[in-house]
């Protein structure tokens, strides 16, 4: 099956499931396969030149205009839709049914951990976004025990560094995307509180990926 990703989640995904598309964004960190745009302004195009058998979206990452400038050209589509960690299995057991891959279902998920912190997740600068509720990446953190301290204020929403710090946050969790945080930005998250740097996309990315990167980021993020 030819398959288009617009999803970097997925694009990892199919590659784990021996399904790689023909063609995913630039995004997607594969430069040895064909790039179609990015997740805001894929190609349509293009896309439709690649006569896929299917093209892959999610509703968060991608644009409601897209998939429907896909379905007017006649473009099968299949779109997902993970807002949580809950959502993600039968996502893609659905997919793979899809597809028609053969997939082994993961392990049972560690249930969510009691608080033992809570975090403001700076995923933007310029002007400064937050991880909020409802979203994946706040989902999964919840797992190994840390709430987001934006969580009555929509999935991302704009702030300052003077409110985060007014929500009192006992550390700060910096993604390495969306916005590339890193050790240049440690003293400035610093005012707001004790800041760990961990991989975006093990924040961010899911299916394949998630229970890994549940190992990883309460590795990451264990108290000392």
């Amino acid at each position: 099956m030819r398959i288009v990703s617009l999803v970097p989640s997925v694009t990892e995904t199919l590659t784990a499931w021996g399904h790689p598309p023909v063609a995913c964004t630039r995004f997607c960190e594969r430069p040895d396969l064909t790039h179609v745009g990015g997740t805001k302004n894929p190609d349509i195009e293009r896309i439709a030149s690649l006569a896929p058998d299917l093209v892959v979206l999610d509703a968060e990452e991608n644009r409601r205009e897209d998939h429907d400038a896909l379905v007017a050209r006649g473009v099968p589509v299949h779109v997902l839709h993970i807002r949580s960690v809950a959502d993600v299995e039968p996502a893609m057991a659905g997919l793979a049914t899809r597809i028609g891959a053969e997939r082994t279902p993961p392990a049972p998920l560690p249930a969510v951990r009691p608080v033992r912190a809570r975090a403001f997740v700076p995923i933007w600068r310029r002007p400064w976004m937050a991880l909020g509720v409802p979203t994946y990446g706040a989902s999964l953190l919840s797992r190994i025990g840390i709430a987001v301290v934006f969580d009555h204020d929509g999935p991302y929403p704009e702030t300052t560094l003077e409110d985060a710090a007014g929500r009192h946050p006992d550390l700060v969790v910096a993604p390495s995307e969306p916005y590339p945080f890193g050790d240049r930005h440690r003293s400035e998250l610093e005012t707001v509180a004790p800041t760990r740097l961990v991989d975006g996309k093990d924040l961010f990315w899911w299916g394949e990926r998630t229970a890994g990167a549940l190992e990883r980021l309460a590795a990451a993020l264990a108290d000392d």
